[in-house]
């Protein structure tokens, strides 16, 4: 590849590009040359696919450009091609003529699609490599274009100055992220060069420079003393990558009457009628450029690759011989174990045993087997309709491919079988199926006069002349048969040959004008889709930690959102385990959010049209799979305009949660009670509780993490200015009725509520109404049931001779990130048990919140009650499994710990109020995209509560502190957003004084929790805290590990749960 920089009077040198790093070169225009007018339409739009899938800028202007009709070479492709982009920056400009002043600022990336290729219709550009990449934005097949496009924007060129780039794209090129190049005083040309053998070098072209770079010959196909003359001190040459004809006027050695005579190697010696023409331009050339300097920047440890017509060279390329396995890439394959080591599959759906040898390829093919393909083999474009043909046959050393050709208008299908070892060359003797033409005539019958006209001299009579493959058969559509009986001609009574010579045949030369490359390249897209619905169906059945939003996207982009939105509803309606069809749930709900493309309001939000209420009412009760139809029948009427596409993803993410409440709901089983003396009416079971503080795990906890991760969670039990926060006390009345009191714990200011019917308690489902909590209490707790054909009043009566008075509290501040929601339940749950005459152990309450909170539905993990329920230092652990079950253990501290750690603990309360179910919706929708990132922190969560575990039984605060630390950064990852300015600002004037810190719970406010370095510092961190503005109503309290954990207290007597 070549650059040449901005214009002085002619032009002048500009860029290259780089490859995974985040900023690349922001192109002014990129422009890809055809060969061929009829694909200028169809590579117009493969350009335009790329810039949706972000791989190109939005802004960047995008032309596919047509070569000159006279061949004039790589030059003369280029200055039609920058013409063509001058006068479409001068129009984007509002000249009303073109001009070459738009030139000066502009990056222009010209990539040539070069000459035909044996082994894709589409050509090299468009050749598709076993190279996938996982954190790519959109899911998509990779063709050597992506890897060029990405080499020249992300490593080749940042740092340019403005100018032109031009790329071939018949090569594989490899370069490092850094290649060192240096763009300081840059002006004229630069060509890029890579290593090679003197021995390639003979095939293609090399620079002969001078000790500081500058060019002094450029030898193409150069004899043996040529090539030698350029090589570096390790043997190798610097190659180009493209024979940049005009670039030979700036070389330094290089006279005007040789560079006058010259013409691109393109142009053969032929053409004879434009050698005036191109000795004027010739002469312009030399006058505008000659002037210019031209250097070479050489990287050593890059390589390029020509993308020969061998099928030997270019199966080599695609695999890698050493492998102990296949290369599977953007495939599905039914019988792994069948793929040879070192074989390729590359966009492939494959059904059935089909087996694939060592160094064999098959690309865009959808078979089903039994088929057998052995070493050496090239196999593209073949679907089911050609499965059939295979059976029985045993490939080896053959390409056999599948084209779409227009036949005087009409759609069709053909196909061509070659050996590997034949070659394109119309000089020597040559080959057929790897054998010479007359042992071939000899085993098919076939005779030179059915492949050539009699006129053609022997010397051209060759492959890529020979009449050789059927287009159109009398009675039936062409198919591979029509060739592969050649490789094994049976006693048919020469049957199959008079069915060939009954085709229209074409040549290879013939079949390339009637290549159909937008229905080559619609066919491969097509295939890409089915082989990815087999994969989207597989991952969410399998329940595997793919994300599947790079398909989801790549589906909004291509306008294929019908099938996949189909497969998913299938996955839902299908399952047997809830949690595989609310990821298939989410997954819908993730396409019509990307179908909104950024507008019509934000994804989290409500979901309670009441359109939506009869699936959902389908789901409640247990029927999945008319839950979904119903699903998709009300879908159908949200996708018309954005606004309806946001809201119809929120009720989806709504069913999701709907079906996550019923996987939590098996907590339940783990809800046990025993009889316990019924108190005296009036009499008061007062229960206390801790707050918790987590230092490790958080999130992990949350289902459906729980239950499809595996959660593990580190938390602390503590007072907070000595204090025990949360509790509850219930008493019996003989009135038959509820009276809720929810507020400080001097109920004078206590918001009182009354129920004397079930209708009073039909919030209990509504977290935002009115004592919502206290009500789903008493249903949890076995004492109402809101279903029972007795009234509120005769349930109390003949249970308990009369009702309950609840009064509930917290003295923390709401959103204070300790848990106190779910420890208030807790509370709640064990004394009104115990009033009714049951007791609760506290880790069967900690099953019984989980179950509240999904009555509840404000949802929410099992970290809570497990840290405020529980006393001390504790890891909660659940498995990735059903029913959910939570285990706790209790962690172990050296002596004299623990007063240690009190003295280090702090809490400031931010004054920031933070809510759990603003963050959680994110989070749920990150995991079940199971995007990369969020899972991979997800399980470190996991990981380092086990660390911090072991950093409590060392007894090391630093260990601690490092922990705690690293946990706020896991947090922030699992949730962005959940660090307000202020909070940081807190956190980086406290960095000095503590060993780490971090906010409690999900984060976005609430409790900041320090472990100082210094015992005993509230005075000396509220003195820092005072000195620094704009924190806001902030306070800092006293922490201490509470040993007790959850009390019940019986008429003033203390029991334990």
């Amino acid at each position: 590849m070549e650059v040449l920089g901005r214009p002085s009077l002619g032009e002048n040198p500009s860029t290259v590009a780089r490859m995974e790093q985040p900023k690349g070169i922001d192109w002014t225009v990129i422009i890809l040359t055809c060969q061929y007018k009829d694909s200028v339409e169809v590579f117009q739009r493969e350009l335009e696919i790329r810039q949706k899938r972000e791989q190109i800028p939005a802004g960047t202007l995008l032309l596919a450009v047509e070569d000159p009709e006279v061949h004039v070479g790589s030059g003369g492709a280029t200055l039609n091609a920058l013409l063509v982009a001058a006068e479409h920056l001068s129009a984007r400009a509002g000249f009303t003529v073109v001009t070459s002043d738009v030139l000066h600022s502009a990056w222009i990336l010209i990539l040539h699609t070069g000459r035909d290729f044996a082994f894709d219709d589409c050509g090299r550009a468009f050749t598709c490599l076993p190279v996938e990449n996982p954190q790519a934005p959109v899911e998509a097949v990779v063709c050597n274009l992506d890897c060029l496009l990405d080499t020249m924007s992300h490593r080749l060129g940042p740092g340019s100055p403005p100018g032109v780039w031009v790329c071939s794209t018949d090569m594989l090129l490899s370069v490092p992220p850094s290649p060192g190049i240096s763009w300081g005083g840059f002006r004229g040309a630069r060509g890029i060069a890579l290593p090679g053998s003197t021995a390639y070098a003979r095939s293609h072209g090399v620079y002969l420079t001078d000790p500081q770079g500058f060019v002094l010959d450029i030898y193409y196909q150069g004899t043996e003393a040529e090539i030698q003359r350029c090589a570096r001190p390790d043997g190798r040459v610097p190659l180009l990558s493209l024979f940049f004809d005009i670039l030979l006027c700036m070389a330094r050695n290089v006279q005007r009457e040789d560079f006058l005579v010259g013409r691109p190697p393109e142009m053969g010696q032929g053409d004879a009628d434009v050698a005036g023409y191109l000795h004027g331009a010739r002469a312009e050339l030399w006058r505008q450029l000659r002037g210019q300097p031209l250097t070479v920047a050489y990287i050593p440890d890059g390589s390029y690759n020509y993308m020969t017509n061998s099928a030997s060279e270019f199966l080599h390329s695609l695999t890698s011989p050493g492998a102990l396995g296949a290369q599977v890439v953007h495939s599905q394959v039914e019988e792994r174990p069948l793929l040879g080591a070192g074989s390729a599959v590359v966009s492939c759906l494959l059904e059935g045993p089909v087996r694939l040898g060592p160094g064999s390829v098959l690309q865009h093919c959808h078979l089903r087997g039994p088929i057998h393909v052995g070493t050496g083999c090239f196999l593209s474009g073949l679907d089911m309709a050609q499965s059939q043909a295979l059976h029985g046959v045993e490939l080896r050393d053959l390409v056999l491919r599948g084209h779409h050709l227009q036949l005087h208008g009409a759609p069709s299908r053909a196909f061509t079988l070659v050996g590997r070892l034949d070659s394109w060359e119309r000089q020597g003797t040559g080959t057929y199926l790897n054998m010479s033409w007359s042992k071939f005539f000899q085993k098919t019958g076939i005779r030179d006069w059915d492949l050539w006209d009699p006129d053609v001299p022997p010397a051209e009579r060759c492959l890529l002349s020979a009449r050789l493959f059927p287009v159109l058969h009398p009675s039936r559509a062409p198919g591979p048969w029509d060739l592969l009986w050649m490789l094994d001609p049976q006693e048919d009574g020469g049957r199959a040959l008079r069915a060939w010579r009954a085709c229209w045949r074409l040549s290879w030369e013939q079949l390339q004008p009637c290549l159909d490359r937008g229905a080559t390249l619609a066919a491969r897209r097509d295939l890409f889709f089915r082989q990815a619905l087999h994969k989207a169906r597989h991952v969410l059945e399998a329940r595997q930690d793919l994300s599947l939003r790079p398909l989801t996207r790549a589906a909004v982009h291509e306008g294929c959102t019908g099938s996949l939105l189909a497969t998913l509803d299938q996955v839902a309606a299908g399952a047997e385990d809830p949690g595989v069809a609310a990821r298939a749930l989410a997954c819908v709900a993730d396409v019509l959010g990307c179908m909104a493309e950024g507008r019509g309001g934000l994804r989290s939000g409500p979901a309670a049209n009441p359109e939506w209420v009869r699936p959902f009412s389908f789901l409640e009760r247990g029927d999945l799979a008319r839950g979904v139809e119903a699903l998709t029948q009300e879908r159908a009427r949200w996708l018309s305009r954005p606004a309806l596409l946001v809201r119809a993803a929120r009720h989806y993410e709504g069913a999701g949660q709907l079906l996550i409440r019923q996987a939590v709901m098996s907590a339940q089983r783990f809800v046990c009670s025993v009889p316990a003396e019924l108190p005296a009416p009036g009499q008061w079971v007062v229960a206390e509780c801790p707050a918790r503080v987590d230092f490790s795990g958080g999130w992990s906890d949350t289902p459906p993490l729980a239950y499809e991760l595996g959660g593990a969670v580190l938390g602390l039990a503590v007072r907070v200015d000595g204090r025990r926060p949360i509790g509850a006390r219930v008493r019996r009345i003989p009135e038959p009725e509820l009276r809720l009191a929810v507020g400080p714990r001097q109920d004078q200011t206590a918001v009182k509520i009354v129920c004397c019917s079930l209708d009073d308690m039909r919030g209990y489902c509504q977290p935002q109404a009115p004592g919502a909590l206290l009500k789903a209490a008493f249903i949890c707790a076995g004492v109402v049931s809101v279903s029972s054909e007795l009234s509120l009043r005769e349930q109390l009566l003949r249970a308990f001779g009369g009702g309950f008075e609840l009064h509930a509290w917290s003295e923390l501040p709401h959103g204070s990130g300790l848990g106190t929601s779910s420890i208030l339940a807790g509370a709640a749950l064990a004394a009104v048990q115990r009033a009714a005459g049951r007791a609760v152990g506290a880790e069967a309450l900690v099953h019984a919140v989980l179950h509240l909170e999904q009555v509840l539905t404000t949802g929410g993990g099992w970290q809570d009650q497990v840290g405020g329920l529980l006393p001390g230092i504790k890891v909660g652990r659940s498995r990735a499994q059903l029913p959910l079950k939570v285990e706790v253990e209790e962690v172990s501290v050296p002596k004299g710990f623990l007063q240690k750690l009190n003295d280090h603990l702090l809490l400031v309360y931010t004054g920031k109020t933070r809510l759990a179910r603003n963050l959680l919706q994110d989070v749920l929708r990150s995991w079940y995209a199971r995007l990369p990132a969020v899972v991979q922190n997800a399980r470190r969560l996991v990981q380092q509560t086990e660390e911090c575990a072991e950093a409590f039984h060392q007894g090391s605060l630093p260990l601690l502190g490092q922990c705690l630390t690293s946990y706020w950064e896991q947090k922030k990852l699992m949730a962005p957003g959940c660090e307000p300015l202020a909070v940081r600002r807190m956190m980086d004037v406290l960095a000095p004084h503590v060993h780490g810190q971090s906010l409690a719970g999900a984060g976005g406010g609430g409790f900041l929790c320090l472990l100082t370095k210094e015992p005993r510092q509230k005075e000396a961190l509220e003195a820092v805290l005072a000195k620094t503005e704009g924190l806001g109503n902030y306070s800092v309290h006293l922490v201490e590990v509470d040993t007790q954990g959850l009390s019940l207290q019986l008429l003033g007597t203390e029991t334990s749960t």
